[in-house]
C-alpha cells in the first residue's frame, strides 16, 4: 500500500507520518544527533492500518532521507531495528 508520507523536522527531533482525516495513522520519530545521525526512536502504526506494511514503508523512508542527506542511522527503536537486519540493502547507513 503506497502512502503518503510527510516529514516535518524541528531544531532538534523529526518525524516522518501519515495522516487521514486530519488525524496521525501511522509515524516513526527521531532525534537529530549532531549534524550527521539520526535516532530512530519510535514507530507507531494505527490499529487500522496494522498489517498493511505501513512501519516498513515508514523506516524505509526513513532511511532513504538519511542517504538524502548524507546522514547515518541509529535504530533505537525495537521495531525499526529489526526491520533494518532483516533487510541488509537498509543497512548502508547504519552508524
Amino acid at each position: 500500500m503506497k502512502m503518503n508520507i510527510q516529514h516535518t523536522s524541528g531544531e532538534s527531533k523529526g518525524k516522518f507520518f501519515i495522516e487521514h482525516d486530519g488525524k496521525v495513522q501511522a509515524e516513526i520519530t527521531y532525534s537529530k544527533a549532531g549534524d550527521t545521525q539520526i535516532i530512530i526512536d519510535h514507530t507507531e502504526v494505527s490499529d487500522s492500518l496494522k498489517g498493511e506494511g505501513v512501519g516498513k514503508e515508514l523506516v524505509e523512508y526513513a532511511i532513504n532521507y538519511a542517504r538524502d542527506n548524507e546522514l547515518k542511522v541509529i535504530p533505537l527503536c525495537p521495531f525499526a531495528k529489526a526491520v533494518i537486519e532483516r533487510d541488509k540493502s537498509l543497512q548502508d547507513v547504519l552508524r
